[in-house]
């Protein structure tokens, strides 16, 4: 059986971390986004793979290439323009023969439930049991059959608590539904719309509950699911630790990494390879640390992810954030994670549901000494900030700020 990916669109609610990557790409626990779905996929037998690509498709090529590395198949097709997931599905028609599996690139669910799904002989939609579907897709169900899927309805519904978590089973009938699939209000062709086509001509539309899943949607989300799989980490040293380093808990180190005395790890925490830590950091649970990465001398990073060639050199902190790739932080740079009134941090008007949030920042983002960055700020990539500087809110892409 075959598994077709879909990762050809940016996902903008997650800017400023995919003006440079598509949202598949971005790391959680040192991995991209779609490496973990690809991998349960493998486990649950899947040799074949499909990714539908379009933004920024090139690191997506470049990161898996055939699939040599992790024991797969991995071919492409481009979707050059983003019509919408039954746009891409009715390109690659020609690519699959008898039932396939559909997976949304930014889910993370486990193998066990995708082995099951398998196993299923009619369409299917997975679907994931929530307290509330608002900004999710919610699936009406009867006995053993879909009856109507409702699309991200605001404030979400009392028809249904089961969210659509993006994972299908389907056969062949769905390029007929595709084919008489209208546009949406949002101007793409939604293969919920397909489904609900079939529903309404008679078709067994199945359902199936699964026990896991993992859903971005928004960039505090990365710190949300980094903390859910850090602690299954293989605890491993390949680098060089000095003396009088101390760790405590599941810490994984890299190839060519140096770790400085009198630094200390509490895992969970992944350190990627060829990075320099230390002399006398701190690194607190649930970080995440890329390759090439330098945190150095008085430096506190507290559960937070750290992208590959990012530098936190001299006396920062950095709590609850993510920081893109090719940043330099200058010493003395403090990132506050915590309102003076204990409440929720709310970004660019939207509630995040989390009392701690640090910062959002893009690729290539360089400060000066003693800046300080308020909770809940996104700064965009390639900005610069001189010293002293007091950052809140939203930075636009190519800022200078003084």
């Amino acid at each position: 059986m075959k598994a077709v990916i879909l990762a050809a669109g940016e996902g903008s609610r997650m800017r400023p971390l995919t003006y440079t990557r598509p949202k598949v790409m971005l790391p959680i626990a040192n991995k991209p986004i779609v490496e973990h779905l690809l991998i349960e996929a493998k486990l649950a037998g899947i040799k074949e793979f499909i990714f539908i690509v379009g933004y920024r498709d090139e690191s997506l090529r470049e990161y898996f290439g055939n699939g040599k590395n992790w024991g797969v198949n991995v071919k492409y097709h481009n979707q050059r323009k983003q019509f919408g997931t039954a746009d891409a599905l009715r390109m690659i028609e020609h690519l699959v023969d008898g039932n396939f599996l559909v997976m949304n690139g930014d889910i993370i669910v486990r193998h066990a439930d995708i082995k099951k799904l398998m196993r299923r002989k009619e369409t299917t939609m997975s679907v994931f049991e929530v307290q509330n579907t608002g900004d999710l897709g919610a699936v009406v169900v009867e006995g053993r059959r879909v009856v109507r899927i409702l699309e991200k309805v605001k404030g979400g519904t009392t028809l249904s608590n089961l969210a659509n978590a993006g994972l299908y089973l389907f056969t062949t009938d769905i390029f007929a539904a595709i084919s008489h699939t209208p546009k949406s209000p949002r101007g793409e062709f939604e293969i919920t719309d397909s489904l609900q086509w079939l529903i309404e001509q008679g078709t067994v539309v199945g359902h199936q509950k699964i026990g896991y899943w993992l859903d971005l949607s928004y960039p505090w989300n990365l710190l949300d699911i980094n903390e859910t799989l850090l602690p299954e980490i293989i605890e491993k040293n390949e680098g060089e630790i000095e003396e009088n380093v101390y760790t405590k808990g599941k810490v994984s180190i890299g190839t060519g990494t140096l770790i400085k005395s009198g630094s200390y790890i509490e895992g969970p925490v992944i350190i990627g390879n060829d990075c320099r830590l230390g002399p006398n950091c701190y690194i607190r649970p649930n970080s995440a640390i890329g390759d090439r990465c330098h945190i150095g001398n008085a430096v506190e990073i507290k559960n937070s992810i750290i992208m590959n060639n990012s530098k936190i050199p001299h006396l920062s902190y950095v709590g609850d954030s993510v920081i893109g790739e090719n940043c330099n932080l200058g010493a003395g740079t403090k990132i506050a994670n915590l309102r003076f009134d204990k409440q929720e941090i709310v970004v660019g008007g939207k509630g995040t549901k989390r009392r701690k949030l640090g910062a959002i920042i893009g690729d290539n983002v360089e400060t000066g000494i003693n800046v300080s960055i308020n909770s809940g700020s996104t700064i965009g990539n390639n900005t610069w900030i001189g010293p002293a500087a007091n950052v809140t809110g939203i930075v636009a892409p190519d800022s200078r700020i003084f």
